[in-house]
């Protein structure tokens, strides 16, 4: 595994826009005034020409440019490390125009961003065995004042923060808007961990998943937003095969985490993963708070939409953490040893870059 240079006080920031720009409210506003905190900073800031672009569909301009922006911004020697502007809806129609061979040939340095963006953080991963940031994107540091999760984000891309912890409260419904464009998370809800571990019944050589108070795992993190990871199944973009056994004596902890899906959608997800044979070699699984948080159709839940494959691979699971769409969110580095443990409503990842 590639690891990328940390960023340095007064290096340079690349900022891209493969999926969404910041062309219109809140994001303009919010990425202009999080420019001005990294220039008060000391950093020096290189923006690609679509990060204010909107003349795209779901991302912020046309697939070719987008790919031929993200390839040359992360080849280029100009710049330390890249951000993504924002996430969007078809960064998945991209990939075709970005220069993967150029990418793994060139000098490896961090890319962040989510949702989306899994497009690259994922296959920075599995294609080019290079770690990235599964991270904020860029206009989310505008907020004022900063998140303990946008200071992590920060410290974890310079080098300073290896250990995360979780933050004990998330937002259900945000106030970010067009006319509050710097407004921070609006964070209500309590910290609600739900961790289980395998447990098979000798009478019946059965694996049930039961609540437990406390999880550990280790292994080496891979994964993303859902809606994005089954979209590249089966494509010339997927070698998920060939990462797994290379890395196979390490094993993995899949964290995955949901914007569009509804608790099927999850589920399908789930089981398509699994018959394509991701969780080969699965240590465990860290699961995000899902956008659909507390729906129930049918008598499926979040939780029983996920249960049932970790349960195929007696690994244990840890749910409702601060990862995706429901802010605050962990920044985790894709392709990083970690060892994970939760207790009593707190988690705690110490990665590894080896």
């Amino acid at each position: 595994m590639r690891y990328p240079e940390f960023l340095k006080e007064n290096g340079t920031i690349g900022f891209v826009a493969p999926a969404f720009g910041c062309n219109i409210e809140p994001y303009h506003t919010a990425f202009e005034n999080a420019r001005r905190r990294w220039s008060e900073m000391g950093f020096a800031l290189e923006l690609g020409s679509n990060c204010f672009a909107g003349d795209g569909i779901g991302i912020s301009s046309t697939p070719e440019n987008c790919g031929r922006e993200l390839t040359e911004y992360y080849v280029s020697t100009s710049n330390d490390c890249l951000i993504s502007c924002g996430g969007g809806e078809l960064m998945c129609e991209v990939l075709e125009y970005v220069d993967f061979e150029a990418v793994r040939q060139a000098v490896p340095k961090w890319f962040m961003g989510y949702s989306d963006n899994t497009n690259m953080t994922f296959l920075l991963t599995t294609l080019c065995d290079t770690a990235a940031i599964y991270g904020p994107c860029a206009a989310a540091f505008g907020m004022e004042v900063l998140h303990p999760a946008l200071s992590d984000a920060m410290e974890v891309l310079m080098g300073r923060k290896k250990i995360l912890e979780s933050y004990g409260k998330w937002e259900r419904e945000g106030i970010k808007d067009a006319e509050h464009p710097l407004a921070p998370y609006h964070c209500t809800e309590d910290l609600v961990i739900r961790s289980y571990l395998p447990k098979i019944s000798t009478s019946k050589d059965r694996t049930k998943m039961i609540l437990s108070e406390n999880v550990e795992m280790e292994g080496r993190l891979i994964g993303g937003c859902m809606d994005c990871l089954v979209n590249l199944l089966g494509t010339r973009f997927d070698r998920v095969k060939e990462f797994t056994e290379r890395y196979e004596s390490d094993g993995f902890i899949w964290f995955l985490e949901s914007c569009d899906l509804n608790v099927f959608g999850i589920r399908r997800a789930m089981w398509q993963m699994e018959q394509a044979g991701w969780f080969r070699h699965v240590k465990g699984f860290l699961i995000g708070r899902p956008m659909c948080h507390g729906q129930e159709v049918m008598g499926l839940d979040q939780y029983n939409a996920v249960l049932p494959y970790a349960a195929r691979h007696k690994v244990p699971v840890i749910m409702d953490v601060d990862l995706g769409h429901l802010p605050p969110m962990m920044p985790l580095v894709s392709g990083a040893m970690a060892k994970i443990s939760a207790k009593s409503d707190r988690l705690k990842i110490a990665m590894e870059y080896k």
